[in-house]
């Protein structure tokens, strides 16, 4: 599992049957330590109806394959939870509820 934050979508009109309503987003991993976004971006499928500029949970690898969304479908990472807040040694690091995390408007 890694935190991440959602930065885009990705829309596909054409596209095997096998993914046919899901919702692609492209999401950049987060450092737990510093807490900032690094490595690659990633597409994602999005299993909880996260949105564009939320801290997420991703998953890999099979483990993407474990939702009621993505079971049985060619998934490689899914967002399984949006997160609410994160606390790290005693310490909150991250809350979506604070004016400072939110996406800024552009």
């Amino acid at each position: 599992m890694q935190l991440a934050r959602v930065v885009g979508t990705v829309v596909s009109t054409t596209k095997s049957e096998k993914i046919m309503g899901l919702k692609m987003l492209l999401v950049k991993p987060i450092d737990i330590e510093t807490f900032e976004e690094k490595g690659n971006i990633l597409v994602a499928f999005d299993a909880v109806g996260a949105g564009e500029g939320e801290v997420v949970m991703i998953v890999s690898g099979s483990s993407s394959r474990q939702t009621v969304l993505t079971e049985n479908k060619p998934s490689d990472t899914a967002i399984i939870a949006i997160i609410d807040y994160v606390d790290y040694r005693n310490k909150r690091i991250f809350s979506k509820f604070e004016p400072e995390n939110k996406p800024k408007k552009e």
